[in-house]
């Protein structure tokens, strides 16, 4: 009887050791690289965003986060500002004859996000 017991006690503390041991396999690839940072991956959206809308690029600043152009006589500005939390927010700002195409600005922005 004594060692009925026993075996039933050591059966529950196996069955308890085992349920608590899970092995999970490794990544197949590894760990992916790490990315550019998030100020560059901020930068070549932003002028990828104003490439796409065809905005002509007459200046840019990486190191002042300005990227000034025009598309006909509309005028765009992209500042970018990093924030203290390691985040970049970027503004695309218009000015000039935005009645030439009014829905520039837009689709800059729209281009912007879909790159993100």
């Amino acid at each position: 009887m004594k060692t009925a017991a026993s075996r039933i006690i050591l059966a529950v503390c196996l069955a308890a050791g085992l349920a608590a041991c899970v092995a999970y396999p490794y990544p197949p690839y590894g760990y992916p690289a790490p990315g550019p940072a998030p100020y560059e991956r901020a930068w070549n959206n932003a002028m990828g965003a104003m490439n796409d809308q065809g905005v002509n690029v007459t200046n840019a600043d990486r190191a002042g986060g300005l990227i000034e152009g025009n598309r006909g006589n509309i005028r765009v500005t992209a500042r970018l500002i990093s924030q203290a939390d390691g985040a970049v927010r970027v503004e695309f700002n218009t000015g000039g004859a935005l009645s030439e195409d009014p829905g520039l600005p837009d689709r800059i922005s729209r281009s912007y996000d879909a790159r993100r």
